[in-house]
């Protein structure tokens, strides 16, 4: 489907850098999500990232506002032009906004519980999601610009086994009959959330790539959550 944007909005009018737009959306969500898990992993202070992390949240809302203008621009000069396309990427720089807020989310945990984490059962899967989940941001990069629908396909299955283990994680948590201290356990809890959520609006924006417009803001049957 990217194949087909690129091909309909790269001319010469108001909506050419739309694309461009969304690609800097989702770069500006990789650096967000490394910096907030630079926080995470006390690898850098808290007060170091603020500032620069909300900064970069505020430039990836004014790229979605300017893809909207965009968008618009060009359906009002070329009514009935490149409709499904042009929706899918307002739907999908919705996606690249969201994920922001979950980076600050995450960088917010961080932030707030400064006690470490020492329960391996919970903290080696989100260590291996933190992972897994920075790779797919460049592959994402990659397949958008690309419009790579096997890497997209690829990405896609990677975000549903990534949101099972977040529900596991979960349903481990609320099942604990050991002791985990208390602030420890909603940390847990909290950053299985918010990577559930990043991975289900990269997901979606792969969905995109493969041109299913259908399935855009629809989860998978092994997600049974809506977008948020």
């Amino acid at each position: 489907m990217f194949k087909q944007l690129y091909s309909a909005l790269t001319s010469e009018t108001s909506i050419d850098q739309a694309y461009a737009d969304l690609t800097q959306m989702l770069e500006h969500g990789a650096w967000m999500f490394a910096r907030a898990n630079e926080v995470i992993y006390s690898t850098v202070p808290a007060e170091e990232v603020r500032q620069p992390l909300y900064q970069r949240d505020v430039a990836v809302n004014e790229l979605e506002r300017s893809i909207r203008r965009k968008v618009l621009r060009h359906l009002t000069v070329n009514p009935g032009h490149d409709v499904a396309i042009c929706l899918a990427l307002m739907s999908v720089a919705k996606d690249a906004e969201r994920i922001g807020d979950y980076c600050k989310n995450v960088f917010e945990v961080g932030a707030f519980y400064t006690k470490g984490f020492h329960v391996d059962r919970y903290q080696k899967p989100l260590d291996d999601m933190t992972d897994r989940l920075s790779g797919l941001f460049q592959e994402l990069i990659a397949a958008t610009r690309d419009s790579d629908e096997v890497k997209a396909h690829r990405i896609i299955t990677a975000t549903g086994e990534i949101r099972g283990v977040c529900d596991d994680l979960i349903q481990a948590l609320l099942r604990e009959e050991e002791t985990v201290e208390f602030h420890e356990a909603v940390a847990y809890s909290l950053l299985a959330r918010h990577y559930k959520r990043v991975a289900s609006h990269l997901a979606n924006i792969a969905t995109a790539v493969t041109g299913r417009l259908e399935d855009l803001d629809f989860p998978s049957e092994a997600d049974d959550s809506a977008l948020d």
